[in-house]
This record gives C-alpha cells, structure tokens and sequence, in this order.
C-alpha cells in the first residue's frame, strides 16, 4: 500500500503544469528583462544595474533586451503576452501604466488585466535645463521672465508625445503663461545636440539623461521636479524653491511579468528587488546615474498606479497630445 500512494503522488506531481513544478526553484535558468526603451537611454542605464543585482540575487543571469517604440507599448507588450513563469520580465515606467492608456485610441495589452507589477523598482526625477550659450537665463524665475518676452515663445525639446518630459513641460508653460512650441526627438540625446546648437531653447526630463552635461557645464539645471534636493547635485534648486510650487513629478518604473505569475516567484523577485534596494554599493550607482533604488510589495505598486493614474490623465488632458 504504501508503495501504491508513493506512485500515485509521483504521477500527481508529473502532471502538475511546467511553472507550478518550477517554482520552488526558481530561476533555475537565465531569465530575459525586456527594456521597452532604446539603450542608452534612462530606462535602459537603469534597467541594467538592475538586472546586475538581480543577477547576484537569483544566482542566474539576466540579460536584458531592448524593445523599444510605440512609446514603450511593443516591449510591454511583449512581457503581457509572454509565457507567466517568470522568466520573462521586464521594466515599466509609469507611461506604460498610467500615460499611454489616456494617449493612445487603442492598447495591445490592458496594464490592469494584462501585467503584473512585481515591484517598483526605480524611479528618476525630471531636471529643467537650458543651454549655457544660447539662453542667457541662470534661474527659473529669469528664464520665464526671458520666455514671456521672447518674440514667437520658446522651442522645448522632449524625448517623445506623452512623455514625463512632454507633460512637465505643457504643465510648467501653461502655468507660467509662456508660448511654446513642442519638437519631440527620439531620445534624449537626440535632444542635446540640438539644445547646444541653439535650436532648441530649453528641456525637461529625466535627470539619469542631462546629468553630464550639467556636471560638465553645458548646461544650467533651474530646477528639479523632487520634494528635496537630489544628493548627488545639491546645488540644483527642486520646482519649489525655484519659484514653481506643486510641482513634484518623478518618473518610476516597476518589475513587470504577464498576469497569472505565481505567487511564490512573485515574491522571490520581490524579495531581490528589495536586496538590490538595500545594497548601498548599488544605491550609489543607481544615484549616480540619476535615478533612485525603490523596492516595493506588489500590492503597493498596484496602489501607487491607482493613486497617480488621475493626476497622469489630467496632465494629458492640459497637454492635448494624443498619439494615433
């Protein structure tokens, strides 16, 4: 008899689907973390130190791949419609959640149904800058008084429609009362070029993106979209204490897997998200790239999308920006 239950637990437990039998090991391969945004970009520079820590805390590699356009929906998308057994991740940043539903007509994932947030995992302020020759203006309160005089309004440059940057930017202007004109580029560093050449007079974006042209003088940084100064760059003046209150928007991005992950690995991946967060080698790195490490339960990451989701929707709504 006791030879029989031996073998019918044997048999129950073969017939238990690949994920279930996977998960008290889990990862026991390497695991893929899809960037939904080009290299070299913050995402991606972020992304990468990430996956480093995870690497030593799932003793497994992670390789992340870069799938970017749509505005960051063809790599979402690709995670939502992946196989939910962890080995398939990716980094999603609050347009994927809370921006682009209110952008685009259509979605190819829901970010409610279709994703589950593992973690949030950083997070990225966004930095006003000018260029050093072109725009004469050293504080935001002398900017705004040289925008408003500026014959035809400033031309700002962003990473893209519906992005932070692009939504900073609309809210700061129609607040100030300045006329502006909108010239989206691919990336940030696409943008750079064009602000040291004149061509483009001023840009709002992630931190993790202009910090060495600001170190290197390039550039005057007027304000940074935190509730306090950033610790790299206490110098930087946050919104507020630059003449622009209620103005603090940092741009995050979670750990993402398909809906129906497990809840063991969920919490595996959680736990090393927390580690990497707590590693201070690693929150330097993260620091000095211009973002900061985050770690949360998936529960408060779901509530931190639900809590901004109105104040994003708003934000779209002054901007007028609607992709098609």
């Amino acid at each position: 008899m006791p030879s029989r239950r031996l073998l019918l637990a044997s048999l129950g437990a073969a017939a238990l689907p690949g994920p279930a039998r996977a998960q008290p090991d889990y990862p026991n391969r390497p695991v893929r973390l899809v960037c939904p945004y080009p290299a070299g970009g913050a995402t991606d520079v972020l992304t990468r130190i990430l996956a480093e820590g995870l690497r030593e805390r799932l003793g497994q590699t992670v390789v992340v791949e870069n799938r970017s356009g749509a505005g960051g929906n063809i790599g979402v998308d690709a995670v939502a419609k992946s196989a939910p057994d962890g080995y398939v991740l990716g980094t999603a940043p609050v347009g994927n959640f809370v921006i682009n539903p209110f952008l685009y007509p259509s979605m190819p994932y829901d970010p409610v149904r279709d994703l589950t947030a593992v973690s949030l995992a950083f997070e990225v302020p966004n930095v006003a800058v000018v260029s050093e020759r072109s725009v004469p203006a050293r504080t935001m309160t002398e900017f705004l008084a040289w925008a408003r005089a500026k014959p035809g309004g400033v031309v700002y440059g962003t990473s893209g429609v519906g992005t932070s940057a692009h939504l900073c930017s609309e809210l700061l202007f129609k607040r100030a009362g300045v006329a502006c004109t909108h010239v989206p580029f691919r990336t940030a560093a696409q943008v750079i070029p064009a602000m040291l050449a004149g061509d483009v007079d001023f840009a709002i974006d992630n931190l993790a993106s202009y910090a060495g042209v600001i170190g290197g003088g390039q550039m005057t940084a007027l304000g940074m979209t935190t509730a306090e100064r950033w610790p790299t760059m206490p110098a930087i003046p946050t919104m507020a204490e630059a003449g622009v209150p209620d103005f603090v928007v940092t741009a995050w991005s979670a750990l993402i897997g398909p809906a129906g992950l497990p809840v063991p690995v969920q919490e595996r991946l959680a736990a090393a998200v927390k580690g990497v967060s707590e590693d201070e080698a690693i929150r330097r790195r993260f620091l000095t790239a211009g973002g900061r490490a985050l770690a949360s339960t998936p529960a408060a990451a779901r509530e931190r999308m639900d809590r901004e989701r109105p104040m994003w929707r708003e934000m779209v709504a002054l901007s007028g920006a609607r992709m098609e």
